[in-house]
């Protein structure tokens, strides 16, 4: 499996507005189309949230069922579900849909931080919905909460079921703070850490950053965990080719970056995963499937989630 590169795809989130790209997907069927088409192209997983009227972000379970159903009916593909949400959510909130779903993997951010995407409000002249502006504005102003308790209540809540997580690193520290809950005996290798560079708030995106967010997990964790990266905007691919080839994974989608190229719009997440896919296989390496994404995450398996 070494020679295996497991892509992840994040295919709406919560950060992007439909007011910045007319290919973001919204419904539960622009959601489910672009999923079976990153599985089609070359990822293993697809990592979910949901959106309601007007592409407003929610974790009400209600709307991530029905999506959730159809892609599970139609693909063997590792659904991961947020625990994140959006940085103005509660975590009581955040949690929902993983302590519902069950599913195999959940996003877990490991630690509170600025989370800025504010600036994004400044470079949109027009804004499709009212709801946009200051939705995006308030992060200016806004902590994105993730104490000890919360990350604790989150690992313990959904661990039960026997989700393992994606441990959403965003600077050095948050690495510490898995290694304090490892210590406590509340995760179990392997850790599945990604690494996450260009948020403002967070650490950069220079290739010195990334290293040394590799060489801290080195040191920290040694052959316990599967690193992954996640390049926010422009850096998607420069990061993405860096981590394939120093032995890592990669993660794109529409949530992460809505460019396909300088200046050009990403059309769909598919078209980002059949790029990533071109480095990695141009570097000799071949992608992992679901099933063999499950064999090195330790996945329990399709058959044990609730939907």
């Amino acid at each position: 499996m070494k020679n295996k590169v497991i892509i992840t795809c994040a295919i709406t989130g919560g950060i992007h507005t439909p007011s910045m790209t007319p290919y973001l997907p919204l419904t539960a069927e622009d959601i489910v189309r672009e999923s079976l088409e990153a599985v089609e192209a070359g990822a293993a997983i697809v990592h979910l949230h949901a959106r309601k009227e007007e592409g407003v972000p929610t974790q009400d379970p209600e709307y991530f069922k029905p999506f959730l159903e159809e892609i599970n009916k139609k693909s063997n593909v590792v659904i991961n579900l947020t625990t994140g949400g959006s940085p103005l959510m509660s975590v009581e909130e955040r949690v929902q849909p993983a302590l519902v779903f069950k599913p195999e993997l959940a996003s877990l951010n490991l630690g509170s931080m600025n989370f800025a995407i504010f600036p994004a409000a400044e470079r949109i002249k027009e804004f499709k919905f009212a709801w946009e502006k200051p939705y995006l504005e308030a992060t200016k102003d806004v902590v994105f909460r993730n104490t000890f308790k919360d990350i604790e209540y989150i690992l313990r809540s959904c661990g039960d079921n026997g989700t393992k997580f994606e441990f959403e690193c965003y600077d050095t520290a948050h690495l510490h703070t898995l290694k304090y809950f490892v210590e406590q005996g509340v995760v179990k290798p392997p850790f599945f850490i990604q690494t996450v560079f260009g948020v403002l708030g967070g650490i950069g995106t220079h290739l010195e950053e990334v290293a040394h967010m590799k060489r801290t997990a080195d040191r920290l964790f040694g052959d316990d965990y599967i690193w992954s990266v996640l390049g926010a905007g422009r850096h998607q691919m420069p990061i993405a080719a860096f981590s394939a080839a120093n032995g890592g994974n990669v993660r794109v989608g529409l949530e992460d970056s809505i460019w396909d190229g300088k200046g050009e719009l990403a059309t769909s997440n598919a078209v980002q995963v059949r790029r990533v896919r071109q480095i990695i296989e141009g570097l000799g390496l071949e992608i992992a499937t679901p099933d063999e994404a499950r064999q090195i995450l330790q996945l329990k398996g399709q058959s044990n989630i609730n939907f």
